[in-house]
């Protein structure tokens, strides 16, 4: 299972009316592990009689072992966690970090980095820029927003001509075919953002011939909340309630059911779970199962995915 760390917020920054920075340090000033850039924790959140689980990517310098910053954007139609940060967190509060987890590393091997980010999709990059900065690594970012209120990037990237940022209220929109076109040979794509952004780059990247090994892409998304349902637990026979507003694997962590998981944004595969059998239908929000393997039924990720029907059980 993943360590945790106990830290300390010693700073909460309104960056937009929507998003937050927090920085967190150890009460005794101790070191904390470096990371590399893209890399992200996930944070609990004592919310009651629920605790919470929701993972965000490292804003800070990666080789600063001060502190790790994150940057939440509220979300007030999700399950609960980022109005937990953003209402219930002060400065001075102590919380439980995961140990930095990275799936969206850069590929050092390439000969130019360009970086788009949507929305709360700049996150990673921030980091990512100090690392390819302090390896001297050629690179440029394309930051895109639908306003400038809503643009929380803005407070934390310099200002640089390979920095650029494209806001929609002013006209200023995205030509990924510009962008990839005249790339060197060798030159690799990161993409974090919406599914849609995701999407019409890699499609973007196809198109002009860009090798699949060369184009990168994360989205982190929290697990959706949906009706209540149970599963069962094939090797004790024990029902776990899940909660409308709880993930999967919330319900099983709150349960003592132990499972193993890094991202909890169904895209890493470390908590793919075994379907011993299934009356009903699986919600799988996950990005990691194939269609194949979702119309099979037996595998789920509890980390996003969810249940409908009479009966499902779980090899744990």
């Amino acid at each position: 299972m993943i360590s945790k760390l106990n830290l300390k917020v010693v700073e909460i920054e309104d960056l937009s009316p929507l998003v937050k920075r927090f920085r967190f340090e150890d009460p005794d000033k101790a070191a904390l592990p470096v990371f590399s850039g893209g890399a992200h924790v996930s944070v609990e959140m004592p919310d009651g009689e629920m605790l919470r689980h929701n993972s965000y990517s490292l804003i800070s310098d990666p080789y600063d072992a001060t502190g790790y910053e994150i940057a939440v954007r509220r979300e007030d139609q999700g399950r609960g966690g980022s109005k937990f940060m953003h209402e219930k967190v002060a400065v001075g509060d102590i919380l439980k970090l995961s140990m930095p987890a990275n799936l969206f590393q850069l590929d050092l091997r390439a000969k130019k980095h360009v970086l788009i980010g949507g929305g709360i999709g700049i996150t990673p990059f921030l980091s990512q820029m100090r690392q390819l900065e302090m390896h001297g690594q050629a690179y440029e970012l394309h930051y895109a927003t639908h306003s400038r209120e809503e643009a929380a990037g803005l407070a934390l990237l310099p200002e640089a001509a390979h920095i650029h940022v494209h806001i929609s209220e002013d006209g200023s929109r995205m030509d990924l075919g510009a962008m990839l076109a005249d790339q060197p040979l060798g030159c690799h794509v990161y993409t974090c953002g919406p599914e849609g952004l995701i999407a019409a780059v890699a499609e973007q990247a196809a198109m002009l011939g860009w090798p699949a090994t060369s184009v990168h892409s994360e989205a982190f998304t929290a697990p959706p909340p949906g009706a209540p349902f149970e599963v069962t637990i094939a090797s004790t026979g024990q029902v776990v309630p899940v909660a409308a507003n709880q993930s999967l694997l919330e319900a099983l962590e709150a349960a003592s059911v132990v499972v193993d998981y890094s991202c909890r944004g169904g895209g890493c595969g470390r908590c793919e779970t075994t379907v011993t059998s299934c009356d009903g239908d699986i919600e799988h929000n996950d990005f990691w199962l194939s269609k194949e393997e979702r119309a099979e039924k037996k595998k789920i990720m509890p980390c996003m995915s969810r249940f409908k029907g009479l009966a499902l059980v779980l090899d744990l």
